[in-house]
């Protein structure tokens, strides 16, 4: 039996133990409140739009934090004429999959006209523009230099420069945080709608950061990069407030609405981020598509999960840790096939190179697998180079198979990246 000093020495422990393990409603309130840049906008009246007809780029990851979508709240703006949509790639209701057409057509909630923009036509055609004098953008970034996204924001820049049509970026959180920056800059001979600007992979910048400096630093090339001199637009960023850049996603307090099929959580971008450039190599390795963790994992028939999981413990990679995994897929190339291999965590993010991860498990595979090479083994070997934004990338690392060949060049242009973006930061 307790003596009352004992139990008054449990409660306290208990109480002590409690407070160190906040429950899930407590750690909620205490995410301060981001206000994207449409609720700025509407707080504020909509200076900018009012007496003018406005296009608008959006899909679903356009909404506030009660989820109202921004087409609706443009739609029914006092004085705000909205007069039509844009689609990027998996169009303006989020309705269709990575690299399908999407097509003209009309939006039957407001009956506005939908141009696409991702299919034969990737930058608005003069006609597409007629009779708008300012152009919204306003759609959830992941962060990386391939999210097709960016391109369509570029390219959207450049038409609406050559026709005398402003262009207002609403902005939103970077998912990846402000402060991380990875990867080598884009060269010449490689620059595509998924590598279409000469930044690092992972750039570290909100969409209004990136969309100030594509038109102060001349960065935006179009969809071939063959302009000499590039396009620049009359300009203005609405910023978010209470952003900071420390904050990742899930700091925000903000919902998350995938701004596409395969990036359904948050923490999505991390991972796409992280896997994303390894999954270009078609018949290499399964990433997560086509089962319930996209980009989270590396897996394959021919894997043992557990000696591949031994080797990368043994990498020590900072930040990162992995488990072992066995599963089928639902759908894709590996439907219905029983794979196993590893599925990796972030337990240190701010310590992790988050697109280092593939190029080690790419590394590992090569060693315990030496039939199973993936630039002997994969197509995609073009797009892969694309995203990478080189040729050197594949060409150093197939040369040993080890990270450490392709370590300084991957690493190479980051420091001159983050003294020239930080120019443009409108946020500490």
């Amino acid at each position: 039996m307790f003596t009352s000093r004992a139990l008054i020495a449990t409660v306290l422990s208990v109480i002590l133990l409690m407070s160190h393990v906040p429950s899930s409603d407590a750690a909620s309130r205490k995410k301060p409140d981001v206000l994207p840049g449409i609720e700025v906008l509407e707080k504020k009246g909509f200076p900018g739009l009012k007496g003018k007809n406005v296009g608008l780029v959006t899909n679903p990851s356009g909404v506030d934090r009660n989820l109202r979508s921004t087409i609706d709240i443009l739609f029914n703006a006092p004085e705000v004429n909205l007069v039509a949509l844009f689609g990027p790639e998996h169009g303006v209701r989020g309705d269709v999959q990575a690299g399908g057409k999407v097509s003209d057509n009309v939006d039957e909630a407001t009956g506005l006209p939908v141009y696409s923009l991702y299919g034969a036509t990737r930058k608005p055609a003069r006609e597409m523009l007629e009779g708008i004098d300012i152009m919204v953008y306003d759609i959830q970034d992941v962060g990386a230099r391939s999210y097709t996204f960016i391109s369509t924001l570029g390219l959207v820049m450049e038409a609406c420069a050559e026709a005398g049509i402003e262009v207002m970026v609403l902005d939103r959180p970077n998912p990846l945080g402000g402060n991380k920056i990875e990867g080598s800059y884009v060269e010449d001979g490689f620059f595509s709608f998924v590598s279409q600007y000469r930044i690092p992979y992972v750039y570290g910048l909100t969409v209004g950061e990136l969309a100030l400096m594509l038109n102060g630093e001349g960065l935006n090339r179009g969809q071939l990069g063959d302009r000499e001199q590039p396009a620049v637009c009359k300009l203005t960023v609405i910023p978010m407030e209470g952003w900071r850049r420390s904050m990742t996603y899930g700091d925000t307090g903000l919902p998350w609405v995938l701004p596409s099929p395969n990036i359904p959580w948050s923490s999505s971008p991390m991972n796409y981020c992280a896997a994303g450039i390894c999954g270009e190599l078609y018949g290499f390795l399964n990433i997560g598509i086509g089962y319930t963790l996209p980009f989270q994992v590396f897996a394959e028939e021919w894997i043992d999960a557990v000696r591949l999981k031994e080797y990368l413990d043994s990498m020590r990679l900072p930040g990162v840790s992995f488990r072992t995994i066995w599963f089928k897929p639902t759908s894709g190339r590996s439907a219905g096939r029983r794979l196993q291999g590893v599925q990796y965590f972030f337990t240190d993010y701010d310590a992790a190179r988050i697109t280092e991860v593939q190029f080690r498990v790419m590394e590992a595979i090569a060693a315990l697998y030496p039939d199973k090479k993936p630039f002997e083994v994969a197509d995609g070997i073009g797009l892969f180079d694309k995203v990478c934004g080189s040729s050197k990338i594949r060409e150093m690392f197939s040369a040993t198979y080890r990270f450490s060949s392709i370590e300084a060049f991957w690493r190479k242009d980051e420091d001159a990246f983050r003294k020239l973006s930080s120019r443009y930061h409108l946020y500490r």
